[in-house]
């Protein structure tokens, strides 16, 4: 029965790994080829370290915490190295494939005050 847990964790991670690098090669522009390894290939990762895990705590040597650190500071970091990388590739204006939202006049405070809006208090 052990086998069979670890043979399927194996595959699942393995599974998760192929298609989050895929996703890196074949996507379009960068704000979606950052999903690809942050998605899929974390969870596939993960799912290899578990089943690296499983294996040695079940071979009488007590249990094995390596893995489950490494699978810890693995889903603590790739979030925030994805949203480093996102907010960097903002500030560059790189080119994306989604279309830009339309802009309404009410959606930032500082053209509707600068309009002459009454909204804001006034100055005295």
């Amino acid at each position: 029965m052990l086998e069979i847990i670890l043979s399927a964790l194996i595959l699942i991670g393995a599974l998760f790994t192929f298609i989050g690098s895929l996703g890196l090669a074949r996507l379009e522009d960068f704000y979606t080829r950052l999903h690809g390894p942050t998605k899929a290939t974390t969870l596939g990762v993960g799912s290899l370290l578990i089943a690296s895990m499983v294996y040695f705590s079940t071979r009488g040597e007590g249990l094995s915490l390596h893995e489950l650190l490494v699978t810890l500071f693995l889903f603590i970091t790739a979030p925030v190295s994805a949203h480093l990388l996102a907010k960097a590739a903002l500030h560059l204006r790189l080119r994306s494939i989604a279309p830009v939202p339309p802009r309404t006049e009410a959606s930032d405070p500082r053209q509707a005050n600068a309009a002459g809006d009454s909204a804001a208090p006034p100055q005295g």
